[in-house]
């Protein structure tokens, strides 16, 4: 016990001594981000569109279509069978064609006019 206090002294004293003029320098964890310049320099990116309507059609030869309707008008999802497979049909700009391969489709959600591949065209209202 004796011997503990002057060396709690001791150490005391030589922090005294120490040069407290010193701004404290700051220390953080994150480092500079190494592709930030890429990042900042990228194009934007167009979002997908949300979904505007699903419609389900019925033709002039009774045969449905199963059409989902996307915000824009420049897309939409066309399927002939309630668990058949799905076809993508996109425009460059509003109001012209949704196409894909063979297929066509034009109008809105209560009128369409659509043309399939060996079926024609045909007109279908929902």
């Amino acid at each position: 016990m004796n011997r503990t206090l002057p060396l709690v002294a001791v150490a005391l004293l030589a922090l005294s001594a120490c040069n407290n003029n010193k701004s404290p320098e700051v220390l953080t964890s994150v480092a500079p981000d190494p592709q930030a310049e890429a990042i900042a320099n990228r194009a934007p990116v167009e979002l997908p569109p949300a979904m505007k309507a699903e419609v389900t059609f019925r033709c002039k030869d009774n045969s449905l279509a199963y059409v989902t309707f996307f915000q824009g008008d420049k897309q939409a999802q066309l399927k002939t069978e309630k668990a058949g497979p799905t076809t993508v049909l996109k425009a460059a700009e509003a109001g012209k064609p949704l196409v894909a391969e063979g297929y066509s489709l034009t109008g809105n959600t209560k009128n369409i006019t659509l043309t399939q591949p060996g079926k024609g065209t045909l007109t279908c209202k929902g």
